[in-house]
């Protein structure tokens, strides 16, 4: 029975236990930021592609 006590008392391992819920906390608020990101990042590719094509097409159309 004082063995069983013990083990419950023990608090040992907790720190890590945090620390780990906090990192995988801070994984998935990660993972849902740069989903959530993701479509706007793409719309900007799509306007800097569409204007380097507008520029080289000007700068060719221009010798």
């Amino acid at each position: 029975m004082t063995f069983l006590r013990n083990l419950w008392n023990d608090e040992q391992g907790q720190d890590l236990i945090e620390y780990t819920l906090l990192m995988a906390f801070v994984a998935l608020a990660s993972a849902a930021l740069f989903i959530g990101a993701g479509g706007n990042i793409s719309a900007i590719w799509k306007v800097s592609n569409a204007q380097l094509s507008n520029a080289a097409t000007a700068a060719n159309g221009v010798s």
